[in-house]
């Protein structure tokens, strides 16, 4: 009998086949970054609750009810065990994503507060001139790359400069550590975190010998947790957490807008007319084009979803990207309708662990969506959309798009 082949010699199914959707799913695979959403639409449709081998084995929920279900169920669905997968080489974690109800709620409520819209509304004019300022400084040229020209600049310097009260020319080097720290193929993950934790200990240095600014920062610094003093590793937590939702997906989300206002000229166009449909498109750009594929789960006790049993332990992927174009939930999912009777898009999250800075998000967004459509005509892509390098991991961001234009009204 001849001895079965080394491990490494074992064939693996052609990426994207259906033993690779059903059995072998991996969403850091390069194919699936080239056919994401196709492919989320066959795991929907026929495998909308499979097991994947790889990454250590993770089942995947794909359906709108599933995905929800699972992320409104902490007790079952933790975050607190794990929501990396495989689990990340972080030096600190990030609070309150990696903690669970019902110490989750008191971190939560301290930052929550300074992200409701009364907080947020006052951030609307200084952020509108810093787009101003950004779009003037490449809209004589007719064309930029979009990504490193406006879209990663942009939550960079505004987040930086209104909400952690930070150096916001140091703000290119913190997203660029955690872009890098957050991939976990990147052979240099863990000395970016490394180094990101370093900067935010001496930027929480820097905040406690200054003057109090009265901003989220103080409030985290004086917090008390469960009746007693915050303790430091709470506090770098807290931040962390501030920093990876503030920077990276707010970009993500800018550049995927862009290649669509590329893709369909017609976008664009109607809100150049009709301004006062940012906010809705705004939504519906959010549902199609969402920034942040998906998140993972460990289950804390054996559970079952859509009739296939789940073991205490076992990661489980939510994806957020295929729960906002099912067809249950969305009419028509694959195409841009500001028509819908509703649009309940968990792009944000959804339960407990809910992104606390929505508010801020949809802010910035508006106003960059309203002033690049009123400013500039004729967006056109400058290479093949399929040659585009992205950043794949659970975040979907260009890391390049190089963009012409034409039309330029002058700043408002």
């Amino acid at each position: 009998m001849d001895a079965a082949p080394a491990a490494e010699e074992v064939e693996r199914p052609e990426p994207l086949s259906d033993e690779w959707c059903a059995h072998h799913f991996n969403y850091l695979d390069p194919a699936f970054a080239g056919a994401i959403h196709p492919t989320l639409a066959r795991l929907r449709e026929r495998w909308p609750v499979t097991r994947s081998d790889e990454r250590g084995g993770f089942w995947v929920l794909t359906r709108y009810e599933d995905v929800l279900a699972a992320a409104q169920d902490w007790e079952t669905f933790s975050s607190e065990l794990g929501v990396a997968i495989p689990d990340t080489q972080m030096v600190s974690k990030a609070i309150p994503e990696h903690i669970d109800p019902p110490l989750h709620r008191e971190y939560k409520r301290l930052i929550s507060a300074w992200f409701t819209p009364a907080v947020v509304a006052p951030y609307e004019a200084p952020t509108r001139a810093l787009v101003t300022r950004l779009i003037d400084g490449f809209e004589s040229r007719g064309q930029c790359d979009f990504m490193a020209d406006f879209a990663s600049p942009f939550p960079g310097l505004a987040f930086f400069e209104l909400v952690l009260g930070a150096p916001p020319d140091e703000a290119h080097e913190v997203a660029g550590l955690a872009q890098r720290a957050s991939v976990p193929t990147n052979p240099d993950s863990r000395e970016c975190w490394v180094a990101l934790n370093a900067w935010i200990t001496g930027f929480l240095a820097d905040r406690r010998a200054a003057a109090p600014r009265g901003d989220v920062v103080d409030a985290i610094l004086a917090a008390e947790i469960e009746g007693r003093p915050i303790r430091e590793d709470e506090v770098m937590g807290l931040v962390l957490l501030l920093i990876l939702g503030g920077l990276e997906t707010t970009a993500g989300a800018l550049g995927q807008f862009m290649l669509r206002f590329c893709r369909e000229p017609a976008i664009p166009a109607l809100l150049r007319e009709q301004p006062e449909l940012v906010n809705p498109a705004v939504e519906e750009l959010l549902r199609l084009e969402d920034p942040f594929l998906a998140i993972g789960r460990t289950l804390r006790h054996d559970t079952e979803v859509g009739g296939c049993p789940m073991r205490a332990g076992e990661k489980v992927l939510l994806s957020w990207a295929s729960a906002n174009r099912d067809a249950d939930e969305f009419p028509d999912p694959d195409t841009f309708r500001l028509d819908r009777e509703r649009n309940r898009h968990i792009t944000f999250g959804a339960g407990p662990h809910r992104c606390a800075g929505s508010n801020l998000a949809r802010l910035n967004l508006r106003v960059a969506v309203a002033e690049l459509t009123s400013r500039l005509t004729d967006f056109r892509l400058q290479a093949p959309e399929d040659e585009l390098p992205f950043h794949t991991a659970f975040n979907r961001s260009p890391l390049a798009l190089p963009l012409a234009f034409s039309g330029g009204r002058g700043p408002n």
